[in-house]
């Protein structure tokens, strides 16, 4: 059992003891840490956050825990029940709050929540501000407010279907061209909030939807991670019922995943490059990825005469760079479409539109899509950390073994080779190091992988 402190939140697992899991005692502290937080920063009298949550099975607990301790803290909070990570993010600017928690451990299994926390501009906190918080939640120093002082709680269950109206209203997504195209696409929605959004969305764009897991109980029928390994289930309904292609979402729905009409993997490191190659084609600019993605967003970015630059692992950084170079689509490998027209946030539902005005404009099958694209295939590995290993040490070894190579260290160790790469990072959500790298060939891919690893374990005597 297991609970993490990152500048982006706290995620653990439900159950067992105080400061060794998420259990109530955890999230009263971290909700009233970032409500003491916000209070800090303002000259408000009042404070207004908006809350929504993802359809776990413990979702309920920690929503009425952390929003009981923000009303303590005199803090109004409107509750947007059971919605989805960009649904957050999009509410809270739209209703002038000032901030926002999501409670979603993301991609990790039922076991698994967190609450992830945002700024007024519905974005999450930078390194500084996240840092301040756990600085708090350790102190403990809250000071709570008298009885004629608590803050309200309002609710709105309607979110879903105004974010579904903010991606129609996109200047480069045409509800009429999907609907011409008559498209049959089935849903995976992991028996979680995208069971809810995805279908809604499809169907406003004149879509056929045949619903898979869609129910959101929080019971997850399989590895709620969108991988290949995960997926059987889908891939073989994409081809029983002849549908174009497939979608498949994480619990909280900022990571996108397509199935082709094969009833193969589209891969979620194409679900940003085809994005961004509908986006380019229609307005040229830049494009920014993380380190641990494809160099096909490059090439596709390159070939409209635009710059792709690469970002630290994780949202807030990707978001930082995009703003600094001027971005119009950026995101991460794991399949988070960012697109600023609509919002700093990896979001589905625009990703879904995105994808589906490609497809319609371009004609073909989703197969014949993904082979126009430049063909590099990722191996994505880990290695569970021990106590007693060093890793920043092992990194720095590492560094230096290749260091004739182009290498950076913004996050972690890079070494990208002519004809592949490979990225060395700690996980900040799970124990262990990933090992990511990209070649011509799958087998490439996994042959790199495998001698890192074992390199690794030479160095660290494992």
């Amino acid at each position: 059992m297991t609970l993490i402190k990152s500048i982006s939140g706290i995620r653990g697992t439900i159950g067992g003891s105080p400061g060794d899991n998420l259990t109530p005692i955890d999230a009263v502290k971290f909700a009233a840490a970032y409500g003491s937080w916000l209070k800090e920063n303002t000259n408000k009298a009042k404070l207004r956050i908006v809350i929504g949550r993802d359809a776990r099975i413990s979702g309920e607990m920690i929503q009425n825990l952390v929003v009981s301790t923000l009303v303590g803290l005199g803090i109004d909070v409107l509750d947007l029940g059971l919605s989805t990570t960009p649904t957050v993010e999009i509410a809270v600017p739209l209703e002038k709050a000032d901030g926002g928690i999501i409670l979603t451990a993301s991609h990790n299994p039922k076991q698994w929540n967190a609450l992830k926390l945002l700024n007024a501009k519905g974005e999450f906190l930078d390194a500084e501000q996240g840092a301040k918080i756990l600085q708090l939640a350790e102190s403990e120093a809250f000071s709570f407010s008298e009885v004629d002082a608590l803050g309200q709680v309002s609710k709105n269950d309607t979110y879903i279907d105004i974010h579904i109206q903010e991606v129609l209203n996109l200047p480069l997504v045409d509800a009429d061209t999907i609907k011409k195209s008559r498209f049959k696409v089935v849903v995976d929605g992991v028996n979680s909030t995208g069971g809810i959004a995805i279908p809604k969305l499809l169907k406003a764009l004149g879509v056929e939807v045949v619903e898979l897991y869609c129910d959101p109980t929080g019971h997850f029928p399989h590895n709620p991670e969108p991988l290949k390994e995960h997926l059987g289930d889908i891939c073989e309904l994409v081809v029983k019922e002849k549908a174009d292609f497939g979608i498949v979402v994480d619990p909280d729905v900022d990571r996108l995943a397509f199935i082709d009409n094969t009833g193969e993997m589209f891969g979620e490191e194409y679900t940003l490059v085809a994005c961004a190659d509908y986006v380019l084609a229609k307005i040229g600019g830049n494009t920014v990825s993380n380190l641990s993605s494809s160099r096909a967003l490059r090439d596709v970015t390159e070939k409209y005469g635009g710059t792709y630059e690469a970002a630290a692992v994780g949202e807030v950084n990707v978001v930082t760079k995009m703003k600094e170079n001027h971005a119009i689509i950026g995101g991460e490998g794991n399949g988070g479409i960012i697109y600023p027209e609509s919002h700093y946030g990896r979001d589905s539902l625009v990703g879904t539109a995105l994808f589906l005005m490609l497809m319609a404009e371009r004609g073909g099958t989703v197969r014949e899509l993904r082979d126009s694209y430049p063909a590099y295939f990722m191996s994505k590995k880990k290695i569970q950390l021990t106590p007693d290993l060093d890793v920043d040490a092992l990194l720095a070894q590492m560094q230096q073994k290749y260091r004739d190579e182009e290498v950076s260290a913004v996050d972690g160790v890079k070494i990208d080779f002519p004809e592949n790469w490979v990225h060395l990072r700690k996980s900040n959500t799970e124990p262990i190091i990933r090992i990511y790298t990209e070649a011509k060939s799958q087998a490439e891919a996994d042959a790199l992988a495998d001698r890192i690893i074992l390199e690794i374990k030479e160095i660290a005597g494992i």
